[in-house]
């Protein structure tokens, strides 16, 4: 029995972990708050509390979603470029103000403002319904019901957990190099170019489709 589950739960951590270590916004961010060392642990809880909602109900078959409101897909990924061209702005500007220096010094916004960024970064980003509900939700399809396809879904959820506590935590190793001159200002000038390219692939997307 424990073979029977042991196999489909290292498949999902495997997938889960393939999907979500692409360079994405959420993950710009929560390692710009490990650099900075505020509400680390929170935020972490949420973007990975958030996929296994996502994970969750991908594997309890709610992957067609989309099918059923055509629109939806569409809204969410006008929705997220816009937030990400407005949050890629202001890091940019940081960039060019030295802002990330002054962030750190002053630490930062405070755990309401990281946490709804946080959503935000996760529930505007219509990737995240594709890795999560269709994609994992489709791969679970391949695992008989029951104990197989549930620890098909645990192994993506731990995969999250395991991810973001070690990307945010593991910032601080960094540390040494962010304290140099000028560090910050690159940081902030790549993520502002991350998210905007982001925005614009959204954009494209939606206005393809």
């Amino acid at each position: 029995m424990t073979g029977a589950v042991a196999g489909p739960a290292l498949a999902g951590f495997l997938t889960g972990l393939s999907l979500i270590l692409a360079i994405g916004a959420q993950n710009a961010f929560v390692l710009r708050q490990g650099l900075i060392g505020r509400h680390v642990f929170w935020l972490c809880l949420l973007c990975a509390m958030s996929d296994a909602v996502l994970i969750a109900l991908g594997v309890a078959g709610f992957g067609a979603v989309a099918a059923l409101y055509p629109a939806l897909p569409r809204i969410m990924a006008l929705a997220g470029a816009a937030f990400l061209l407005v949050y890629g702005a202001l890091r940019l500007r940081a960039a060019w103000q030295g802002g990330g220096a002054q962030m750190v010094a002053e630490g930062g916004r405070g755990l309401k403002g990281t946490l709804l960024v946080g959503l935000a970064l996760t529930w505007l980003n219509p990737h995240v319904y594709l890795d999560t509900l269709a994609l994992i939700g489709a791969v679970s399809t391949g695992f008989a019901e029951g104990a197989p396809r549930l620890a098909f879904g645990a192994g993506a959820v731990v995969s999250s957990f395991v991810f973001f506590f070690s990307l945010g935590f593991g910032a601080r190793l960094l540390s040494p190099i962010m304290s140099r001159p000028g560090a910050w200002r690159i940081i902030d000038a790549g993520i502002g170019l991350v998210m905007w390219a982001l925005a614009a692939g959204l954009l494209r997307g939606a206005l393809a489709g």
